[in-house]
């Protein structure tokens, strides 16, 4: 659960790519965007995070053929804002990996 203040930025604050409006929470969910767009949307959504307040962030991949984990795993780890990442332990372990964000 996050704090009312971050709610209220997940709320407010929200990142414009392709006239697709995310909401800033901390969960980006990949499907909705073509592999070409990863770039700029994960950049874009770890620097709209930051400016929320939100230091730790889940990007879904999903499993399927590792494509979109891979580019997002070679995009984390090249980030400077980027203080670590993994692989989200449990179900779906596969389809989503997390990213702790410097503060």
């Amino acid at each position: 659960m996050l704090p009312d203040k971050l709610r209220y930025a997940a709320k407010v604050l929200y990142l414009h790519m392709d006239a697709t409006e995310i909401p800033i929470d901390g969960e980006l969910d990949l499907h909705y965007f073509q592999p070409r767009d990863v770039k700029d949307v994960v950049g874009e959504y770890i620097y709209a995070c930051r400016e929320a307040g939100i230091y730790q962030i889940r990007i879904v991949h999903g499993k399927g053929k590792g494509v979109l984990r891979r580019i997002v795993h070679s995009l984390l780890a090249d980030h400077p804002d980027v203080v670590r990442f993994w692989h989200e332990s449990g179900a779906g372990s596969w389809g989503a990996t997390l990213a702790e964000l410097r503060k």
